[in-house]
């Protein structure tokens, strides 16, 4: 499923471009409770079943954070840059987690690239992005901009 990669000297003319879906990936119990264990982040809804099922959510459900931590599987899918020497995570904004991830839910990812910016080093890059969980509705379980920076 994987995408045919953009030459870094065309990514300037990619704004709006439509990117994904990503393949289905789930996130399983055991990735939760790791990243619970590596992060600190022990709040019941996540780690705990009975105290989770009594919550607004009915069940253990995903940390938002993991969920975001986990784009980067599915946007090599849908994503990729040929003739950059590195790429990095510049950062994110707009992170908002509008619908749960339950415990055992398969999500994909799909976009668009929102903005393109030339650099003197790099072509800086803004993909505008959604998180579906399948079957979970019509609300996104994350969206996001991350911005990222393709080395020339």
């Amino acid at each position: 499923m994987t995408t045919e990669a953009i030459a870094l000297s065309e990514l300037s003319g990619q704004k709006g471009r439509e990117l994904g879906p990503s393949a289905w990936h789930t996130i399983t119990q055991h990735d939760i409770d790791v990243y619970a264990d590596l992060t600190g982040d022990d709040n019941p809804i996540h780690v705990d079943e009975a105290a989770a099922a009594a919550s607004p959510f009915g069940g253990r459900i995903a940390h938002g954070m993991l969920t975001l931590s986990m784009v980067v599987r599915p946007l090599r899918e849908i994503y990729r840059v040929s003739g950059a020497t590195t790429g990095i995570v510049y950062g994110f904004d707009r992170i908002r987690f509008p619908a749960p991830v339950p415990s055992g839910s398969r999500i994909r990812v799909s976009g668009r690239i929102a903005e393109v910016e030339e650099r003197q080093d790099a072509v800086q890059v803004t993909l505008a992005l959604a998180f579906e969980v399948d079957g979970g509705g019509a609300k996104p379980a994350v969206v996001a901009e991350l911005v990222l920076r393709h080395f020339r």
